[in-house]
C-alpha cells in the first residue's frame, strides 16, 4: 500500500491525481447515465454513456495500480513519470472519446464504418491506427513500471 513518503514520487502524485480524475468522471457519467434511464421509455442510457462510465470507473482503479507500480519501481524518477504518464494520458484519452459520443450519441460502435464523430467521417484506419499506439503506450507504460518493480525485487529476467 502506498503511503505519505510515495507522494513524495512524480510518477505516484501523477497517478493519484488521474485516479481522483477518472473515479470523478466515473460518478458524473454514473449520474448521467442514470438520468438517461430515469427518462427513456427503455429504461437505457446510449452505448458510449454506458461506456464511458464503466471505463471511467476501471481506468480509476488502474490509476491507482500504475501508482503502486511506480511507488515500487527502482527505476529513476524520469522513467517512472513517462512510463506512468503515457498509458494514462491514454486513458483519458479514451475517456473523452467516449464522453463526446455519448454527448453525440453519433454511434453505438466507434468502430463501425464509416468511423464518425458527430457529422465529421474519420480518414480510413486512422481509429485503428490510434488504437495501436494507444495498446502499445498503455502496455509499454505498464511493461516499463513492472519491470522497475521486478528489478527492485531482485528478479532477473
Amino acid at each position: 500500500m502506498l503511503d505519505a513518503a510515495d507522494l513524495a514520487q512524480p510518477a505516484v502524485r501523477l497517478s493519484i491525481l488521474a485516479a481522483g480524475v477518472f473515479f470523478g468522471s466515473g460518478l458524473l457519467t454514473g449520474a448521467w447515465k442514470y438520468a438517461h434511464i430515469a427518462r427513456t421509455p427503455q429504461a437505457q442510457a446510449p452505448a458510449y454513456v454506458d461506456i464511458a462510465h464503466r471505463a471511467s470507473l476501471m481506468y480509476a482503479f488502474a490509476a491507482m495500480l500504475l501508482a503502486q507500480f511506480a511507488a515500487l519501481s527502482a527505476f529513476s524518477p524520469t522513467v517512472n513519470v513517462w512510463a506512468a504518464a503515457v498509458p494514462l494520458a491514454f486513458f483519458a484519452a479514451a475517456i473523452g472519446g467516449y464522453v463526446l459520443h455519448g454527448l453525440l450519441n453519433d454511434t453505438d460502435n466507434q468502430f463501425r464504418q464509416p468511423q464518425r464523430i458527430g457529422g465529421l467521417s474519420l480518414p480510413r484506419g486512422s481509429l485503428h491506427a490510434f488504437m495501436a499506439v494507444l495498446m502499445a503506450g498503455e502496455i509499454g507504460g505498464f511493461a516499463v513500471l513492472f519491470a522497475g518493480v521486478l528489478a527492485r525485487m531482485g528478479v532477473a529476467f
